[in-house]
């Protein structure tokens, strides 16, 4: 063959390989392009509902815990985190609760339930239930359908009336489910009410705490509205209808008249004194102390 011949198709030889590869660089950009914006938009929306849903779930199943902060950490087209500072305010002190640190990628969401479920010691005689990270003691409510609990029904109040000079929070259960009306009536002023306990699963609680979510909220007043909101939070947190407690609880209690809505317990926060006169009260089947903190003089307490 002709040498100049070969020579030309040398040339076109290469000009082909040379428009393969611009093509396929081009093709595998425009493919990385697609796919950071499709993993980017993916990512967001599990990074969306996550927030909202930590938000959701702090608002209905944390007594007394507020989130102060809430931060994405490590994000790129694949995922991220989300961190979620969180405190509880012991009638006006401030005191440090479990940070989560939830994760979202491509395939979903996770909230990070090891640090919302509480930690368990026994020692002794000694058993409750603490937040893993802060080693505070977890104020627990007793569930008036639940007869037998591991550690039986505590009532701590007596106890926690001769420490002086603290502030405390104290999850107060109910004998019977009362009516917001009784609630009102029952709980002394000098007390704040910081949250409702208005459901939980009935289970088996004796052999050791099961871990399972309390349902209730913060409504200081007591109101209709603040319970209207609960129901909404409550249908939008289980929007898959996937939680047979919730979906229960809404459909006894969503159309029922305000007045005939029933309180399981409450979780009140105050000085140690005030709570005296929660002392000998026939409607208390248990009193459990959560977090307690030594006064100071340069802080006024709420009541």
């Amino acid at each position: 063959m002709d040498q100049s011949i070969q020579k030309a198709l040398r040339k076109a030889k290469l000009k082909q390989l040379l428009k393969i590869a611009v093509v396929s660089v081009f093709v595998s950009m425009l493919l990385l392009i697609g796919i950071n914006r499709l993993g980017n938009y993916i990512t967001s929306i599990h990074h969306k509902n996550l927030h909202e849903r930590l938000f959701l779930a702090q608002a209905i199943t944390q007594p007394n815990v507020d989130i102060d902060s809430q931060v994405t950490a490590n994000s790129s087209m694949f995922g991220g985190n989300i961190v979620t500072n969180r405190s509880k305010n012991i009638n006006g002190y401030l005191v440090p609760w479990s940070t989560l640190t939830s994760s979202y990628s491509w395939f979903g969401a996770s909230i990070d339930y090891n640090e919302l479920i509480p930690g368990y010691f026994s020692q002794g005689a000694t058993e409750y239930e603490y937040d893993k990270q802060t080693k505070q003691k977890v104020a627990t409510f007793y569930h008036p359908a639940i007869k037998k609990y591991y550690d039986g029904v505590q009532n701590q109040l007596p106890e926690l009336v001769q420490m002086k000079d603290h502030v405390a929070e104290v999850a107060i259960s109910f004998k019977e489910p009362m009516t917001m009306d009784e609630v009102k009536n029952s709980i002394p002023d000098n007390l704040n009410i910081v949250w409702l306990y208005m459901a939980s699963k009935v289970g088996d609680e004796s052999m050791g705490p099961l871990g399972l979510p309390v349902y209730g909220y913060a409504d200081s007043e007591l109101s209709e509205e603040g319970f209207d909101s609960f129901i909404e939070v409550l249908k939008e947190y289980d929007e898959d209808k996937t939680d047979e407690t919730i979906q229960d609880y809404i459909k006894q209690n969503e159309q029922k008249p305000f007045n005939k809505v029933t309180v399981l317990g409450v979780m009140l926060t105050g000085k140690t004194e005030s709570f005296e006169g929660l002392l000998g009260r026939d409607f208390v089947r248990g009193a459990s102390v959560g977090v307690t903190v030594p006064t100071v003089s340069y802080i006024k307490t709420v009541k």
